[in-house]
């Protein structure tokens, strides 16, 4: 079992990119930190990279579309660590053909179906397997990752500064995971654990392209400011502290 004192959090997708940089900075801010991705040996690696840092890191196999990883897990922190402190949700796929323009008219049952099951089913999914174990913890936190371009003010608006890129399958599959935020904040208001969506910005990351205006260590930022603040907000989507339109 782990110290009391300190703080255990799951990073999912965190082999690379901003869920990578999420493990880091928060295992510099003393965290313990279990980096969570697909593949057994990217995890490991990814822990190990952590570990050279002096980041107190291990490494977990977690396909978030797999029910057998998501009670894998469970177990695996249960047995490890005894509970949770911080559930960042960071894993999430772009599976559309291209990215920009409206493909409402376009997109596939394939695309929304693979899409939302792990942007969204998958969330709700290891969200509600963990919640006993951050039950546990003095101050939960769960963070979904989620995008402006989930936001249906910010669309609806007659110039919309988003709305080149209205690819429907990503886009409401971050819309809903912003209705689960809102939904699961309330049904736990009364308890020690906060939750709240993250809109880490437009960065330089495999999905986000060389193009994208933020370095990886800013896209973290807000994931890890939600996670460690002791007045976290419940319910909130935020970028970098400011509030943003559902």
């Amino acid at each position: 079992m782990s110290n009391p004192t300190e703080k255990i959090a799951l990073v999912t997708g965190a082999n690379r990119g901003i869920g990578l940089e999420t493990a880091r900075q928060l295992g510099r801010q003393g965290v313990t930190v279990i980096v969570a991705a697909r593949d057994q040996g990217k995890a490991q690696q990814a822990a190990g990279t952590l570990q050279a840092e002096g980041i107190s890191a291990v490494g977990l196999k977690l396909d978030v579309t797999s029910t057998a990883d998501i009670q894998a897990a469970a177990r695996f922190i249960e047995e490890q660590f005894g509970r949770l402190d911080i559930l960042i949700n960071n894993a999430g796929i772009f599976a559309e053909k291209q990215f920009g323009g409206n493909n409402s008219t376009s997109v596939t049952q394939a695309e929304l179906r693979r899409t939302f099951d792990t942007n969204f089913f998958a969330v709700i999914e290891l969200t509600q397997a963990l919640l006993p174990l951050l039950g546990r913890s003095r101050a939960g936190r769960i963070v979904n990752l989620s995008s402006i371009l989930g936001s249906l003010t910010l669309h609806a608006m007659p110039n919309s500064p988003i709305a080149d890129a209205r690819n429907l399958a990503y886009n409401a599959s971050k819309t809903a995971l912003n209705a689960f935020t809102i939904h699961l904040a309330g049904a736990l208001k009364d308890t020690n654990i906060r939750v709240n969506s993250a809109h880490p910005g437009w960065v330089k990351t495999a999905m986000g392209g060389e193009e994208a205006p933020m370095e990886i260590a800013d896209g973290a930022k807000t994931s890890v400011a939600l996670a460690l603040a002791a007045d976290a907000p419940n319910g909130s989507f935020t970028h970098l502290g400011e509030p943003l339109p559902w």
